[in-house]
Protein backbone atom coordinates (compact mmCIF):
# COMPACT_ATOMS: atom_id res chain seq x y z
CA UNK A 1 0.00 0.00 0.00
CA UNK A 2 0.97 3.34 -0.94
CA UNK A 3 0.97 5.08 2.29
CA UNK A 4 0.88 9.13 1.62
CA UNK A 5 -2.88 10.55 2.04
CA UNK A 6 -4.32 7.24 3.36
CA UNK A 7 -6.25 7.46 6.50
CA UNK A 8 -4.31 5.61 9.39
CA UNK A 9 -6.02 4.79 12.91
CA UNK A 10 -3.49 3.78 15.63
CA UNK A 11 -4.42 2.23 19.43
CA UNK A 12 -2.22 3.38 21.86
CA UNK A 13 -0.98 6.40 19.96
CA UNK A 14 0.38 8.47 23.58
CA UNK A 15 3.59 6.04 24.18
CA UNK A 16 5.64 3.65 23.33
CA UNK A 17 5.85 1.82 20.27
CA UNK A 18 2.26 3.57 19.34
CA UNK A 19 3.72 7.05 19.60
CA UNK A 20 6.63 6.33 17.26
CA UNK A 21 4.86 4.70 14.76
CA UNK A 22 2.36 7.70 15.04
CA UNK A 23 5.19 10.06 14.02
CA UNK A 24 6.57 7.67 11.54
CA UNK A 25 3.68 7.01 9.54
CA UNK A 26 3.21 10.93 10.05
CA UNK A 27 6.41 11.27 8.20
CA UNK A 28 5.17 8.84 5.43
CA UNK A 29 2.46 11.84 4.51
CA UNK A 30 -0.30 9.50 6.68
CA UNK A 31 -3.70 10.91 7.81
CA UNK A 32 -3.95 9.66 11.56
CA UNK A 33 -6.45 9.45 13.91
CA UNK A 34 -5.09 8.77 17.40
CA UNK A 35 -6.72 6.69 19.83
CA UNK A 36 -5.61 6.28 23.74
CA UNK A 37 -6.81 6.90 27.07
CA UNK A 38 -4.79 10.20 27.52
CA UNK A 39 -6.93 13.49 26.07
CA UNK A 40 -4.12 15.47 27.16
CA UNK A 41 -1.39 13.67 25.20
CA UNK A 42 -3.40 12.75 22.47
CA UNK A 43 -4.60 16.23 22.28
CA UNK A 44 -1.31 17.50 22.24
CA UNK A 45 0.00 15.30 19.67
CA UNK A 46 -2.58 15.40 17.72
CA UNK A 47 -1.63 19.66 17.56
CA UNK A 48 1.89 19.00 17.18
CA UNK A 49 1.45 17.11 14.04
CA UNK A 50 -1.21 19.62 12.48
CA UNK A 51 2.02 22.09 13.55
CA UNK A 52 4.08 19.96 11.31
CA UNK A 53 1.80 20.02 7.94
CA UNK A 54 0.22 16.82 9.18
CA UNK A 55 -3.59 15.84 9.34
CA UNK A 56 -4.32 14.78 12.52
CA UNK A 57 -7.62 14.20 15.20
CA UNK A 58 -7.28 13.06 18.82
CA UNK A 59 -9.93 10.43 19.71
CA UNK A 60 -9.38 9.30 23.42
CA UNK A 61 -11.45 6.29 24.11
CA UNK A 62 -10.88 3.13 26.03
CA UNK A 63 -10.12 -0.08 23.76
CA UNK A 64 -11.12 -2.08 26.44
CA UNK A 65 -15.07 -0.97 25.63
CA UNK A 66 -16.49 -2.30 22.55
CA UNK A 67 -18.76 0.89 22.24
CA UNK A 68 -16.03 3.24 22.62
CA UNK A 69 -14.21 1.36 19.79
CA UNK A 70 -17.03 1.25 17.54
CA UNK A 71 -17.53 5.37 18.02
CA UNK A 72 -13.70 6.26 17.43
CA UNK A 73 -14.16 4.23 14.13
CA UNK A 74 -17.24 5.80 13.21
CA UNK A 75 -15.94 9.45 14.19
CA UNK A 76 -12.33 8.70 11.73
CA UNK A 77 -14.74 8.26 8.94
CA UNK A 78 -16.74 10.61 9.62
CA UNK A 79 -13.57 13.68 9.87
CA UNK A 80 -11.72 12.05 6.89
CA UNK A 81 -14.18 10.48 5.11
CA UNK A 82 -12.36 6.46 4.69
CA UNK A 83 -10.39 4.77 6.77
CA UNK A 84 -8.05 2.98 4.71
CA UNK A 85 -5.54 1.35 7.96
CA UNK A 86 -6.33 -0.02 11.83
CA UNK A 87 -3.37 -0.73 14.08
CA UNK A 88 -4.58 -2.39 16.84
CA UNK A 89 -0.75 -1.67 18.66
CA UNK A 90 -2.48 -1.25 22.11
CA UNK A 91 -1.72 -4.18 24.83
CA UNK A 92 -0.55 -4.81 28.44
CA UNK A 93 0.59 -7.69 30.21
CA UNK A 94 -0.43 -8.88 33.37
CA UNK A 95 2.21 -10.86 35.04
CA UNK A 96 2.72 -14.05 37.48
CA UNK A 97 2.94 -17.85 37.25
CA UNK A 98 0.46 -20.00 36.53
CA UNK A 99 -0.17 -20.83 40.18
CA UNK A 100 -0.15 -16.87 41.78
CA UNK A 101 -1.54 -15.20 38.20
CA UNK A 102 -4.68 -12.80 39.44
CA UNK A 103 -7.75 -14.10 37.33
CA UNK A 104 -8.71 -10.93 37.21
CA UNK A 105 -5.99 -8.93 36.27
CA UNK A 106 -6.01 -12.12 33.02
CA UNK A 107 -9.14 -10.70 31.84
CA UNK A 108 -8.63 -7.26 31.79
CA UNK A 109 -5.50 -8.17 29.68
CA UNK A 110 -7.92 -10.19 27.37
CA UNK A 111 -10.39 -7.46 27.12
CA UNK A 112 -7.69 -5.13 25.83
CA UNK A 113 -5.39 -6.93 23.41
CA UNK A 114 -8.00 -9.51 22.21
CA UNK A 115 -11.35 -8.08 22.78
CA UNK A 116 -10.10 -4.66 21.62
CA UNK A 117 -8.67 -5.20 18.39
CA UNK A 118 -11.77 -7.80 17.64
CA UNK A 119 -14.03 -4.86 18.56
CA UNK A 120 -11.84 -2.73 16.08
CA UNK A 121 -11.87 -5.41 13.36
CA UNK A 122 -15.83 -5.91 13.55
CA UNK A 123 -16.24 -1.96 13.19
CA UNK A 124 -13.94 -1.39 10.14
CA UNK A 125 -14.89 -4.76 8.09
CA UNK A 126 -17.82 -3.32 7.03
CA UNK A 127 -16.53 -0.07 6.09
CA UNK A 128 -13.12 -1.58 4.02
CA UNK A 129 -15.82 -3.78 2.24
CA UNK A 130 -17.92 -0.99 0.95
CA UNK A 131 -14.46 0.72 0.05
CA UNK A 132 -13.77 -2.10 -1.79
CA UNK A 133 -10.61 -2.92 0.76
CA UNK A 134 -8.29 -1.99 3.31
CA UNK A 135 -5.67 -2.84 5.62
CA UNK A 136 -5.92 -4.19 9.64
CA UNK A 137 -2.23 -4.30 11.11
CA UNK A 138 -2.54 -6.63 14.34
CA UNK A 139 0.62 -5.79 16.78
CA UNK A 140 1.15 -8.92 18.72
CA UNK A 141 4.83 -10.31 20.40
CA UNK A 142 7.20 -12.33 20.03
CA UNK A 143 6.00 -13.71 23.44
CA UNK A 144 2.80 -15.42 21.70
CA UNK A 145 5.59 -18.20 20.52
CA UNK A 146 7.75 -18.69 23.61
CA UNK A 147 7.42 -19.92 27.53
CA UNK A 148 8.21 -17.50 29.67
CA UNK A 149 7.83 -18.41 33.28
CA UNK A 150 5.65 -15.67 34.99
CA UNK A 151 4.14 -14.42 31.01
CA UNK A 152 1.21 -17.15 30.63
CA UNK A 153 -1.67 -14.66 30.30
CA UNK A 154 0.40 -12.04 28.52
CA UNK A 155 1.50 -14.87 25.89
CA UNK A 156 -1.79 -16.13 25.43
CA UNK A 157 -3.67 -12.86 25.14
CA UNK A 158 -1.53 -12.55 21.98
CA UNK A 159 -1.85 -15.84 20.96
CA UNK A 160 -5.17 -15.81 20.71
CA UNK A 161 -4.83 -12.87 18.74
CA UNK A 162 -2.49 -14.54 16.24
CA UNK A 163 -5.01 -17.00 15.78
CA UNK A 164 -7.90 -13.87 14.96
CA UNK A 165 -5.29 -12.48 12.33
CA UNK A 166 -4.81 -15.87 10.75
CA UNK A 167 -8.36 -16.72 10.54
CA UNK A 168 -8.94 -12.84 9.31
CA UNK A 169 -6.22 -13.05 6.90
CA UNK A 170 -8.20 -16.04 4.81
CA UNK A 171 -11.94 -14.67 5.26
CA UNK A 172 -10.99 -11.45 4.44
CA UNK A 173 -8.60 -12.30 1.18
CA UNK A 174 -11.42 -12.65 -1.72
CA UNK A 175 -12.34 -9.07 -0.82
CA UNK A 176 -9.12 -7.06 -0.49
CA UNK A 177 -8.99 -6.84 2.94
CA UNK A 178 -5.32 -7.74 4.15
CA UNK A 179 -4.77 -8.90 7.55
CA UNK A 180 -0.83 -8.69 8.59
CA UNK A 181 0.69 -9.89 12.25
CA UNK A 182 3.43 -8.16 13.43
CA UNK A 183 5.95 -9.60 16.05
CA UNK A 184 7.81 -6.97 18.29
CA UNK A 185 10.52 -8.50 20.85
CA UNK A 186 12.18 -6.53 23.57
CA UNK A 187 11.45 -2.92 23.21
CA UNK A 188 12.76 -0.30 25.22
CA UNK A 189 8.96 1.21 26.22
CA UNK A 190 7.23 1.61 29.92
CA UNK A 191 5.54 -1.72 28.48
CA UNK A 192 7.14 -3.43 31.52
CA UNK A 193 6.24 -1.06 34.55
CA UNK A 194 2.96 -1.02 33.36
CA UNK A 195 2.38 -4.66 33.66
CA UNK A 196 -0.76 -5.56 36.01
CA UNK A 197 0.14 -8.25 38.89
CA UNK A 198 3.25 -8.72 40.92
CA UNK A 199 6.26 -6.93 39.37
CA UNK A 200 9.24 -9.43 39.06
CA UNK A 201 12.38 -8.65 36.80
CA UNK A 202 11.42 -6.32 34.05
CA UNK A 203 11.52 -8.51 31.31
CA UNK A 204 10.59 -5.88 28.42
CA UNK A 205 12.16 -2.33 28.25
CA UNK A 206 15.27 -3.15 30.85
CA UNK A 207 17.46 -5.15 28.53
CA UNK A 208 20.45 -3.34 26.77
CA UNK A 209 19.86 -5.54 23.22
CA UNK A 210 16.25 -3.81 23.40
CA UNK A 211 15.08 -2.56 20.34
CA UNK A 212 14.14 1.01 20.49
CA UNK A 213 10.32 1.88 19.53
CA UNK A 214 11.70 3.82 16.57
CA UNK A 215 13.00 0.36 15.27
CA UNK A 216 9.42 -1.25 15.85
CA UNK A 217 7.47 1.69 14.12
CA UNK A 218 10.05 1.53 11.06
CA UNK A 219 9.04 -2.82 10.80
CA UNK A 220 5.05 -1.46 11.21
CA UNK A 221 5.89 0.65 7.93
CA UNK A 222 7.34 -1.97 6.40
CA UNK A 223 4.64 -4.30 6.70
CA UNK A 224 2.04 -1.81 5.50
CA UNK A 225 4.13 -0.87 2.07
CA UNK A 226 5.11 -4.34 1.51
CA UNK A 227 1.76 -6.22 2.81
CA UNK A 228 4.02 -9.72 4.45
CA UNK A 229 1.11 -11.76 6.15
CA UNK A 230 3.81 -11.79 9.29
CA UNK A 231 6.22 -9.01 10.31
CA UNK A 232 8.82 -10.02 12.49
CA UNK A 233 11.92 -7.72 13.64
CA UNK A 234 14.50 -9.46 12.01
Amino acid sequence: MEIRDKVVLITGASAGIGLATVRRFAAAGAKLALVARSADALNHLAEELQSQGSDAVALPADVSDPKQVQKVIEETVRYFGSLDVVINNVGQAAVGTIADLNPDDFRKTLDLNVFGPLAAMQAVIPIMREQGGGLIINISSVVSKMRIAGMAAYAATKAALNMLSDTARDELASENIRVITVYPRSTATDFGKNALGVRQKQRQGSSTSADTPEFVAEKILASALHEPDEQYME
